[in-house]
């Protein structure tokens, strides 16, 4: 599968990236926060780490982690503005359960555990 990035998130990643000349890309991936358990993390990459898989969209790369990927593999990502609040969303096909602000999430497995 892969990380998808919808129009807007695409022209919003790319504003970021020409402003930022020695950034490689976007970093995707997913930390334990939240009310949900899993909270996503979304950051200029600046180096390739090992064990990173990296997509492209139109000029743009995309590294997640390791132990990031099966969290999020499949993941579009937006990015929406409403009035003067903007930010990135999430249509994560992993996510079984979202917190009520949408910034963090529960997989199935989490639920078993």
């Amino acid at each position: 599968m892969a990380i998808t990035l919808a129009p807007a998130a695409l022209e919003r990643v790319k504003g970021y990236l020409a402003s930022a000349p020695d950034a490689l890309g976007l970093r995707f991936g997913v930390r334990r926060t939240g009310c949900s358990g899993w909270g996503y993390a979304v950051d200029l990459a600046r180096a390739e780490d090992p064990g990173d898989t990296v997509f492209e969209q139109d000029g743009v790369r995309i590294f997640v982690d390791a132990d990031s990927l099966e969290l999020v593999d499949g993941t579009r990502m937006d990015f929406l503005k409403q009035g003067l609040n903007e930010q990135f969303t999430f249509s994560n096909p992993k996510a079984a359960a979202e917190c009520g602000c949408g910034e963090s999430f529960t997989t199935d497995a989490d639920k078993v555990a």
